[in-house]
């Protein structure tokens, strides 16, 4: 592999909470468009109240940095694509304490504040400058043997090869150890600006070190993308330890909210037999509850699920996550009308969640009528105002344009869809039809016209 790929690869996974193995044993990456994003409002809503604190102490805005959800059963947690924190749904359900979750935030955060991403990148290609100097070195080497017919200088250019991509390697990775060592100092900082405990992150971090102890054992620690593990551990015990507020408990509001995630990962993501074994009847705590409906509903059995969603809405009736997913079971059960009215309450306790609001556009829609479109419309409108450009919601708009009769916004609502996924033909083929039968200047036409320009940018590509 050239070493300027090499090096790019490591620097998609240097920046990874898990320890990465020795440099020849990584090489397994998804390709574009590969990750298994997971989208819940009410998930996403509990990263935003984790990271809220630790963005503030780090001097970050909020609404820059983006957390995503990955279905993968491991631990892991990475930042990628500038302000974008990605976090696997293993490490959500394996975590004991809000703590624990956000103590891995509070790491991400340090990498994105320390600009880690941009510099790692700047160092890759410094190092690929380096490659190519000694590149030419060892194949001047190499010719002169050539020419003089030594057998020596050819095995001297190779040596150099090799050696110059080894030195370049721990270089780098060298580079990367101290990143890590960075964002543990930054994350430290972070919790306790922001009167967090960081029990949580060093009890987390310390179980990953004794998981990762015996594939270490052996391993060349300069070859390693992350400082040592015990070592790491003793480095952020010394430095967390120092906080006042290492001993103060997590919030019961979070713990809650905590156990409630727990509870719905495995109602959607384990068998239902799991389900029922880790939650069973007996325990009538909330989170098992909800566990249990969800369980219900994904194997069809609605009327177990809003039994229990409706036990949970009496005993937290402001809680808008309940309300949203008694409303997706009586969506998927054919109660249109009431599934409207449901979204609709969740939307009131949670009026600004987009992905909450795209929830109760489709049910408007599904529901039929030109007045539910119209409110779709409205809803959608409110939904980009935090959701942003997404395929799905232009999708819902040319659904509501084409059921009042709007055909032309219907087109326009689809061919950005086509466009936002990536499928430039379509959008190509929509956006000319779209410039014949509109006239030419209108905002329609110029619409078409720039997502004309751009699809064909994209399949220029």
């Amino acid at each position: 592999m050239p070493l300027k790929s090499l090096l790019s690869l490591v620097l998609a996974l240097a920046l990874s909470l898990t320890q990465v193995l020795p440099i020849t044993h990584v090489g397994h990456a998804r390709g574009r468009g590969g990750l298994p994003l997971v989208r819940d409002a009410e998930i996403e809503e509990l990263m935003r109240i984790y990271t809220r604190p630790i963005f503030r102490a780090a001097g970050l805005h909020a609404g820059a940095v983006k957390v995503h959800l990955l279905q993968d059963s491991r631990i892991n947690a990475f930042v990628a694509g500038g302000q974008r924190i990605f976090i696997n749904t293993g490490l959500l359900q394996q975590a004991r304490t809000p703590g624990e979750v956000i103590g891995v935030l509070a790491h991400e955060t340090g990498h994105i504040a320390g600009a880690h991403l941009v510099r790692m990148g700047i160092e890759v290609n410094r190092l690929s400058t380096l490659a190519i100097i000694q590149q030419l070195l060892a194949v001047g080497v190499a010719a002169g043997g050539a020419l003089s017919g030594s057998r020596g200088g050819l095995q001297a250019g190779k040596a150099i090869m090799l050696g110059g991509r080894s030195m370049l390697q721990r270089r780098f990775l060298a580079y990367a150890r101290t990143q890590e060592s960075a964002a543990d100092q930054a994350a430290a900082r972070y919790l306790e600006r922001a009167g967090i405990s960081g029990r949580g992150m060093l009890a987390m971090f310390r179980r990953l070190a004794n998981r990762s102890i015996a594939s270490l054992s052996r391993a060349d620690p300069y070859v390693l993308t992350h400082p040592m593990p015990m070592q790491r551990i003793r480095n952020l015990e010394r430095l967390l330890r120092k906080s006042p507020h290492f001993n103060k408990p997590d919030p019961p509001y979070l713990v809650w909210r905590h156990k409630l995630m727990h509870a719905k990962l495995t109602g959607y993501l384990a068998s239902p037999r799991k389900v029922w074994r880790q939650y069973p009847k007996s325990d009538t705590s909330q989170p098992a509850r909800y566990a249990r409906a969800i369980a219900a509903y994904r194997v069809g059995d609605s009327r177990t699920a809003l039994r229990l969603l409706d036990s949970l809405i009496r005993e937290k009736p402001k809680y808008p996550w309940f309300h949203e997913m008694k409303a997706q079971v009586l969506l998927e059960s054919g109660r249109l009308r009431e599934a409207v009215k449901v979204f609709s309450q969740a939307a009131k306790l949670a009026p600004r969640n987009g992905l909450l609001r795209l929830s109760l556009a489709q049910a408007l829609l599904a529901a039929g009528g030109k007045a539910n479109a119209k409110a779709a419309l409205k809803h959608l409108a409110l939904a980009r105002r935090w959701e942003g450009e997404r395929p799905l919601l232009y999708r819902l708009k040319a659904r509501a344009h084409a059921a009042l009769g709007r055909l032309k916004e219907a087109e326009l609502a689809t061919a950005t869809a086509a466009l936002l996924m990536g499928d430039a033909d379509l959008a190509i083929g929509k956006a000319r039809r779209l410039r014949k039968i509109s006239k030419k200047g209108s905002a329609i036409w110029l619409r078409a016209n720039d997502i004309l320009n751009a699809a064909k940018r994209m399949k220029r590509l």
